[in-house]
C-alpha cells in the first residue's frame, strides 16, 4: 500500500472518531492497527489495501453500550466506510466491497464467520483488545460512562448466578475478555491473546485477594 495513501486515510479516520468514548477513540483505531500489521506479516498474501482502511473505518459509528442501537454500529460503519472511500479518488474502488465485508464481520456479539485473510486478521487485531491489560482499561471506562457497577457485592466472580455485563463491569471478564483467545483466526492472534489472556487471569486473582481485605 502507498504510503501516501496510507496517511491520508489516517488524516481523514481521525475526523470521526471523539474522545467522548475513549474506548472507541482514535487511539484504538491506532491501537488496531499496529495489531493488524504485526499479524498480517505473518500471513501470506495478505492484503493491506484492504486490511488498513478496515482498520480506520471498522468503528466510525458507535452507540453506547446500553444504546437498543448498538447491534445496528457494525453494519452502519461498514455503510459509511463505503460512503467515505467511495469519496476519495484515488482509492481502488475493487477493494470496497472486500473492506465492507471485513468491517461486517467484527461484531464480537454476532459471532460471524471470517472467510478471507483480510477478515480473519482484522477480527484478531480488534478481539486483542478485549483482552489484556487494554481490555480492562477499556470495560471500566465503558463501564463508568454507562454508570455500571464495578461488580457484585454479593458475588463478584458470578460462581453462583447468571453474568450480566450491563450490570456489572466485571461480569465481563467472563462472559467476553476471557473468551476472546478461543476465538482467535491466526497463529500471530492466538499467541498474542494467549499472553493478554494470562495477564488477565493474575489480575483476577490479585482482586480475589482485595476485595477479600488481603
Amino acid at each position: 500500500m502507498k504510503t501516501s495513501l496510507k496517511n491520508k486515510l489516517i488524516e481523514i479516520a481521525r475526523t470521526y472518531y471523539s474522545d467522548l468514548d475513549p474506548s472507541h477513540s482514535f487511539s484504538h483505531i491506532e491501537r488496531v492497527l499496529l495489531n493488524a500489521e504485526k499479524i498480517a506479516k505473518t500471513e501470506k498474501e495478505a492484503d493491506l489495501e484492504v486490511i488498513v482502511p478496515a482498520v480506520l473505518f471498522h468503528d466510525v459509528v458507535t452507540y453506547a453500550k446500553n444504546d437498543p442501537r448498538n447491534k445496528l454500529a457494525t453494519e452502519e460503519s461498514a455503510t459509511k466506510a463505503q460512503q467515505i472511500l467511495m469519496s476519495i479518488p484515488e482509492f481502488p474502488k475493487e477493494k470496497i466491497k472486500l473492506i465492507k465485508s471485513c468491517i461486517n464481520k467484527t461484531s464480537f456479539s454476532k459471532g460471524l464467520r471470517a472467510e478471507t485473510i483480510e477478515e480473519r486478521i482484522l477480527q484478531d487485531a480488534d478481539m486483542l483488545e478485549a483482552t489484556g491489560a487494554i481490555s480492562i482499561m477499556r470495560t471500566f471506562t465503558t463501564g463508568g460512562v454507562i454508570s455500571r457497577a464495578l461488580y457484585d457485592t454479593k458475588d463478584p466472580f458470578a460462581k453462583k448466578r447468571q453474568t450480566d455485563d450491563f450490570k456489572y463491569s466485571l461480569d465481563l471478564f467472563y462472559s467476553r475478555l476471557l473468551k476472546v483467545k478461543d476465538r482467535m483466526n491466526t497463529k500471530e492472534g492466538k499467541r498474542l491473546a494467549k499472553r493478554r489472556t494470562e495477564f488477565l487471569h493474575k489480575f483476577l486473582e490479585e482482586l480475589t485477594l482485595e476485595i477479600n481485605g488481603k
